[in-house]
């Protein structure tokens, strides 16, 4: 195990009618002018939106508003957050909404305070100071809830690009399993998804002896094979939904992934299917993990076989492999990236696009542009 920093000091408060608490929470964490920040009608279809409004309204905290988030968040919106936040001289931003939303939220925490371009951030810049950052999450999926990270897409580039500081891990965190109980199932299988690979990109590592990291992955997976078929043939089992959302934080505020070696190949690789043809995240993971397992077994098993044996309860790697690609069709999930609108032809571009020119990407595999081309070819 290498040495390691870990602090994860995000205020969860978890379960039914926990967003009540929210004028509390942002005032405790210094908030006195707000910006609500979410995507689009869902939350006020859903009556959140009125719910968390009154309570700012009774508790006497002043706000103003912007949704319009959309999946794979944008620059151009994030520009004029800051612009708002930096004329109503806002002090907390308040996300409400899935991980979209919380990375926008991120993102205009950052840059409002920032005498440059926020994009610096985006290309490689470490977030030292940003407004603090609260959130009411509503799918559990990314796990910005609980992370350092945050993800935009440039639109006139269609770069996706991820930041990190710990400055804009939220203050806190609401998450009310209940209001995942409406997502469509596509939505929440993708979640799932999304979950899982956050946990094998940090689980697939060539650091030995990592046991006590190794067995919360397998444990978190196990979960979310065993949770997620739930919610799909219902999606009102509160337990099942807790479990997943809970998972999700765990699987990306970093827990499972210190001490060791990470990989991200999978997500980077994906980014260009959620920038070009607008692939849900985790639907777009979906494909591209199982193409990128069996490319990089093939070169480095070693990992894959305690996968095959841990989580799978198989002897090989093309079954637990197989059996995955399975579990993936079996909760409504893509198997093809010309699903998305992608062709044969465009691999070279995307592959290209990823951005590492004569470098390379991931860390259980180092793979080149022709390698990622390749995989791209495997998710056809």
């Amino acid at each position: 195990m290498q040495n390691f920093s870990f602090c994860s000091p995000t205020f969860f408060e978890f379960g039914k009618g926990a967003e009540g608490r929210t004028a509390e929470l942002i005032k405790k964490y210094g908030g006195s002018k707000v910006l609500l920040h979410y995507g689009g009608g869902s939350i006020k279809k859903s009556g959140l939106y009125d719910r968390v409004v009154a309570n700012l309204k009774e508790n006497g905290l002043p706000f103003v508003e912007l949704g319009g988030v959309q999946p794979n968040p944008i620059d151009t919106l994030v520009y004029e957050g800051i612009e708002l936040c930096r004329k109503e001289k806002v002090d907390f931003v308040l996300a409400v909404g899935g991980g979209s939303a919380i990375d926008s939220a991120k993102a205009i925490a950052a840059g409002t305070i920032y005498d440059g371009d926020f994009w610096d951030y985006y290309s490689g810049k470490y977030i030292e100071e940003a407004l603090p950052v609260g959130t009411i999450l509503t799918i559990a999926a990314a796990g910005s809830e609980g992370s350092s990270n945050s993800v935009i897409t440039q639109v006139e580039t269609k770069l996706k690009r991820g930041a990190s500081g710990e400055v804009i891990r939220p203050v806190f965190s609401i998450l009310n399993p209940e209001l995942t109980q409406t997502l469509p199932p596509y939505h929440t299988a993708a979640g799932s998804v999304d979950i899982m690979v956050h946990i094998m990109e940090r689980y697939f590592s060539n650091t030995e002896n990592v046991e006590v990291t190794d067995r919360l992955c397998e444990g978190l997976l196990l979960t979310l094979i065993h949770q997620t078929p739930k919610v799909i043939e219902n999606p009102n089992d509160y337990d099942a939904r807790a479990n997943i959302m809970w998972a999700g934080m765990l699987a990306h505020n970093n827990v499972c992934g210190v001490g060791r070696d990470q990989d991200w190949a999978s997500h980077g690789i994906e980014h260009e299917l959620s920038a070009f043809y607008g692939a849900i995240h985790g639907a777009g993971l979906a494909v591209i993990s199982p193409a990128w397992m069996k490319f990089v077994s093939a070169k480095n098993p070693n990992k894959f076989k305690q996968f095959a044996e841990r989580v799978w309860g198989v002897d090989s790697i093309n079954t637990a492999i197989t059996r995955y690609e399975v579990f993936l069709k079996s909760i409504g999930m893509p198997s093809s990236i010309t699903e998305f609108g992608a062709k044969e032809e465009d691999i070279p571009m995307l592959a290209k696009h990823t951005g590492i020119g004569d470098g390379t990407m991931g860390g259980y595999v180092p793979l080149t542009v022709s390698d990622i081309e390749e995989i791209y070819r495997l998710a056809l």
